[in-house]
């Protein structure tokens, strides 16, 4: 078993996956989810241009299609996280 800490961004984990990126607490009933679908070039650096923003439901007797609570498209990773990060709030505020 390893003993690597997962990245945490206001006390919450933030965990990359390839293109996936998960930004919540499992334990709680929504997280954010992040795939970049596309980057583009700058420098010598790979840059989000295409971001699907999903905040879903972490119950894991949901279906794929049932647990995607709001979604959308952004083109860049900073609006993405910006936006998921407001929606998750909002969810995890809402009883």
């Amino acid at each position: 078993m390893s003993d690597i800490k997962p990245l945490l961004y206001k006390g919450k984990p933030l965990v990359r996956q390839g293109q996936y990126l998960f930004y919540g607490d499992p334990e709680d009933k929504a997280i954010l989810f992040m795939n970049i679908l596309e980057t583009r070039k700058e420098g010598d650096l790979n840059v989000a241009s295409k971001v699907l923003v999903q905040i879903q439901r972490t119950d894991d007797d949901l279906g794929f299609n049932e647990k995607v609570i709001k979604q959308c498209e952004k083109k860049s990773f900073y609006d993405a996280f910006e936006i998921g990060t407001i929606w998750l709030d909002r969810e995890l505020r809402n009883k």
